[in-house]
């Protein structure tokens, strides 16, 4: 009997620890890191690569859903259907926003403005859907983008390239991504009766409709190598990386999924210093330090 207390008691307070959904979200996220190695090599123009992610993610969130024998849930409601169709074309902004950006000014800078969006997901979610966020996670969240603007460099980027339009163009591009980003983030919440994978399905079919004329009117890229990249842009980064976040997304808070998103430019950060060996500076390093000590104070279990 008291055997069985104990056991319950630590579960229970590994369930509290441990949230549900935090996986899956952080491995999603991991794979986004990535992505800025795939632009480079695929060599392609920001609406072309967006094109490529949407229906090569078609491809790969069609697999999935093959899979797990849930076509038929690609069927929405009517009052389903206009949030849908928001939330893909929202999705399709900031993807082409954000790849446009990084032609105007460094990786680095852009990451850290698009990432602005943890704090329009909590102020949204504050406004629109009267959620109680919590002192601590908000301060969290803060010093965690304090610590993103340090690890990025964005003081010494700005130095060399702020009087530059088409740096100011990229930062407003950087901005208006960040703001679709968060809208799709409440949306998908909102959506959460639909099964993992059927919203990023219908995201990468909005954006193949949509975009499909691009490439059809400025030419396709070369055969070869830029399509494996473009591929991958849409297998990995879409197909994959996505289900793992709406995974995620359905089972966390909305503090927790703004917080554990910093994962996504920490990851960018590193694969850029192994990759195309651009060294982090002490304060960049002090950055994620900073960035690591927020996510652990949000996170760690407060004591009874």
């Amino acid at each position: 009997m008291n055997t069985n207390t104990s056991i319950n008691q630590v579960a229970t307070r590994d369930e509290t620890r441990y949230a549900p959904g935090a996986l899956p979200f952080l491995l999603g996220c991991t794979l986004l890191g990535t992505i800025g190695v795939f632009l480079h090599e695929a060599k392609a123009d920001p609406l072309t690569a967006t094109w490529f992610r949407c229906a090569f993610g078609l491809i790969g969130m069609s697999a999935w859903l093959i899979a797990r024998r849930q076509i038929s849930f690609l069927r929405v409601t009517r009052a389903q259907a206009p949030r849908v169709l928001a939330a893909g074309v929202l999705m399709v902004a900031s993807w082409a926003l954000f790849f446009g950006a990084i032609e105007r000014m460094s990786t680095g800078v852009a990451i850290v403005l698009f990432h602005v969006q943890p704090m329009w997901v909590l102020v949204f979610a504050a406004l629109w859907l009267k959620e109680a966020i919590g002192a601590q996670r908000i301060v969290a969240v803060s010093v965690a983008m304090g610590g993103l603007v340090l690890a990025t460099g964005i003081a010494e980027h700005t130095a060399g390239g702020a009087s530059q339009a088409g740096y100011w163009l990229g930062v407003t591009a950087c901005l208006a991504g960040s703001l679709c980003m968060a809208g799709v983030t409440l949306i998908a919440k909102g959506l959460h009766a639909l099964p993992a994978g059927v919203l990023a399905w219908w995201q990468c079919a909005i954006g193949t409709s949509l975009l499909f004329f691009w490439p059809m009117q400025h030419g396709w890229p070369a055969w070869g190598m830029s399509w494996a990249w473009l591929g991958g842009l849409g297998l990995i980064h879409t197909g994959l990386a996505y289900t793992l976040m709406y995974i995620g997304v359905a089972r966390l808070d909305t503090a927790r999924v703004a917080l554990f998103q910093f994962v996504y430019p920490a990851v960018a950060i590193v694969i850029d210093w192994l990759v195309f060996d651009e060294r982090l500076s002490g304060v960049q390093m002090a950055g994620i330090a900073l960035m690591s000590a927020a996510i652990w104070f949000a996170e760690r279990r407060r004591k009874a």
